[in-house]
């Protein structure tokens, strides 16, 4: 992997896995206010825990590249439904669905960053290679080399 790959590579899931750390930390700091939000959506607290949960785990795991497929699917779970329910354009207000819509296809960009770490793992400078483990390459990749 030449260099430009691998600081793309580590500054992408950095930037990918910051933007849930922070988003879970704001959850956890102003959670009264959170959990009234949710439940106005539907979402009872237990899911929202859990939500969360998975949220800041999926970040972190992300962030430092340790089992970072692992990571990358927990966001997904989370983040489908999130998208789902709070970003529905489609049945919300005319003056609210540009917003709306905005931030939905924000979550669908950031889906697709999430399932390029899910098919190739951490890559460079991340715990999961300084293991030695192959999970950062391609799968035909990582046959071809052995």
């Amino acid at each position: 992997m030449d260099v430009i790959s691998k600081w793309a590579q580590v500054v992408g899931r950095v930037a990918l896995g910051t933007i849930f750390v922070v988003s879970g930390l704001g959850k956890l700091a102003a959670w009264r206010g959170t959990v009234a939000y949710a439940a106005s959506k539907g979402v009872p607290e237990i899911l929202l825990a859990i939500a969360t949960a998975l949220e800041l785990l999926g970040a972190v795991s992300i962030v430092v590249g340790f089992r970072a497929r692992w990571g990358a699917l927990a966001l997904l779970v989370f983040l489908v439904p999130v998208t789902l329910v709070f970003h529905n354009f489609w049945a919300v207000p005319a003056a609210q669905q540009q917003m709306e819509m905005v931030n939905f296809l924000k979550n669908l960009g950031i889906g697709g960053g999430l399932l390029i770490v899910l098919g190739r793992g951490a890559g460079a400078f991340s715990v999961d290679s300084s293991r030695g483990s192959t999970r950062g390459e391609p799968v035909a990749v990582t046959r071809a080399a052995q």
